[in-house]
């Protein structure tokens, strides 16, 4: 028997289908949504962890995309500083630097400008960061300066060649942690959220949507009925047009595999590093859960199941090339700690490379009955705009109990002032006497004001329930469990924190044993 029908079925459980998921409940639909794995489980946990305009794409002439991403930093900031935060990225210029012509600005100035062949002039940077810093209109955010490298802490670790650096402001995000928070937003306005769920089939019946899934933990099939579906599948997305719900498309995606890898702590100081590489592509390194440094990310067209992709060996010499022609002291295999490859759905714009194709999204509408909206491409930064055009071109279909309100709306735990998180860190420790300063952080820097939630009444820390080691007790992973859908050890040390870094394979194997465990039953075999 189906299930009584819902206006919204989204698929996928990315930054885009939980996006989507509450911004529809809060306008008045009833939505239900099936992820076939954990929640960011696929390209949403796998991004460089920035909210950012995408500096770059300025050499593109992606002007909109970048403007658009601009304008949203400081709206997200401000919905999410317990999960985001500013951060300043410092950018080592060397006049002698040359780089291959691969973009449309470059080429133009190789036209105009043949002396400067192959190189991006300090002017033409300058003139980068200044649109930069004014297409979004910065309200909180400082604009670009320049840095004396032989002065300024920055240029330490940098080789003595960089005298002289751009230094200018993006935001970071904790990305799972984003689609974890939207997700339970979601649920608590009313939404169904159904993780370790795969979508079968997608059948059109008469004025509704047959929908037959799986549930890979208890092997049960069940029957939705919704008024419209949003195809958010990410990588998946193509599959889920032509396979689940059978239908003909010309639209399609570009796989592009982008690969991190995470070594020990290089650098002694909060900013980040934008370097650029003599291939024209860019690179960051960014100081990553205190004691690490996060580098990446590389671009390479993807064949394959997305799940399956894998920083491979040869990218990451890339990534350890690219910055020993920056740093003074040289990096190499044995120095790194972990990887994670993520594949980026790109929309397919018959782009010559996985550099130039469109970081923009499409939404794709098929009404040839009940409605199906298919999400191409996007970027984590204008999640939330594009979750307000899906509503838009959904419209016609529903009436809206409000308009656009996501705007300025905090997410779980985010209800405090950018400038505050310091002194929640205080508060916290004051109430909460037992917790070292790290630990005080690290919960505010996860939850927000919800910390307290997570703590209940303890008063010491045998209180808190079993201590699986790096802070981790038994009250925060019920936490986890009950209000943000983890289901393994993997969910919880490498999605909803980055704790993995810390606890030892056998302290992840006794926290697997906790676990309500999915039995990954094949849905071709059912």
């Amino acid at each position: 028997m189906a299930d009584r029908a819902v206006d919204l079925f989204i698929i996928g459980g990315g930054i885009n289908g939980t996006g989507i998921a509450r911004d529809a409940q809060g306008r008045g639909l009833q939505v239900k949504l099936a992820e076939m794995n954990d929640l960011a489980s696929a390209t949403s946990s796998a991004s460089t962890k920035l909210f950012h305009g995408g500096l770059r794409y300025l050499e593109y002439f992606e002007i909109e995309l970048v403007k658009k991403a601009l304008v949203e930093r400081e709206t997200l900031l401000k919905a999410m500083p317990h999960i985001s935060w500013p951060m300043r990225f410092v950018l080592p210029y060397h006049k002698d630097m040359r780089f291959e012509n691969s973009t449309p600005a470059s080429k133009l100035l190789n036209i105009f400008m043949p002396w400067m062949r192959g190189r991006r002039p300090g002017w033409m940077i300058r003139l980068g960061l200044y649109a930069y810093d004014n297409l979004g209109g910065r309200e909180i955010l400082p604009g670009t300066k320049t840095v004396n490298l032989k002065r300024d802490p920055a240029g330490a670790a940098l080789d003595d060649k960089f005298e002289k650096a751009y230094e200018y402001s993006d935001c970071w995000v904790e990305d799972a942690r984003l689609v974890a928070l939207n997700a339970r937003d979601a649920a608590e306005r009313g939404a169904t959220i159904l993780v370790r769920t795969r979508v079968l089939t997608a059948e059109r019946e008469g004025d509704l949507w047959r929908i037959e899934t799986l549930d890979l933990m208890t092997g049960g099939r069940h029957t939705h009925l919704a008024r419209a579906i949003v195809n958010a599948g990410g990588p998946w997305v193509e599959d889920i047009v032509r396979g689940v719900a059978r239908l003909n498309t010309s639209e399609g995606v570009r796989l592009v595999k982008g690969s991190h890898i995470v070594t020990k702590r290089l650098f002694d100081h909060d900013k980040s590093y934008f370097f650029q590489g003599e291939d024209g592509r860019i690179i960051f390194a960014i100081p990553y859960e205190t004691d690490f440094t996060l580098i990446g990310t590389t671009d390479q067209e993807y064949e394959g199941d997305p799940s399956k992709a894998t920083c491979s060996a040869a990218e990451a010499d890339y990534l350890i090339n690219f910055v020993n022609r920056y740093f003074k002291n040289d990096i190499s295999r044995k120095d790194i700690i972990w990887t994670y490859s993520g594949v980026r759905p790109l929309y397919d714009d018959g782009a010559k490379s996985a550099t130039a194709a469109t970081r923009d999204y499409v939404l794709s509408l098929d009404e040839n009955g009940p409605p199906i909206l298919s999400v191409f491409g996007g970027k984590i930064t204008t999640y939330r705009k594009l979750a307000e055009q899906a509503m838009a071109k959904l419209e016609p279909f529903f009436t809206y109990s409000k308009g656009d309100w996501t705007a300025g709306v905090a997410l779980p735990g985010g209800d405090f002032a950018v400038a505050d998180f310091d002194a929640l860190v205080a508060r916290v420790l004051t109430d909460f006497p037992f917790l070292t300063p790290f630990w005080a952080r690290r919960l505010v820097r996860a939850y927000g004001t919800d910390a307290w939630m997570v703590l209940g009444s303890a008063a010491s820390a045998d209180d808190l329930g079993e201590d699986f080691g790096a802070t981790l007790t038994d009250a925060e992973v019920k936490w986890l469990v009950s209000k943000e859908y983890a289901r393994s050890a993997e969910d919880i040390v490498w999605r909803r924190s980055k704790l993995g870094l810390r606890l030892t394979p056998a302290q992840i194997a006794r926290l697997d044993e906790t676990m309500p465990q999915p039995l990954v039953v094949s849905a071709s075999k059912n």
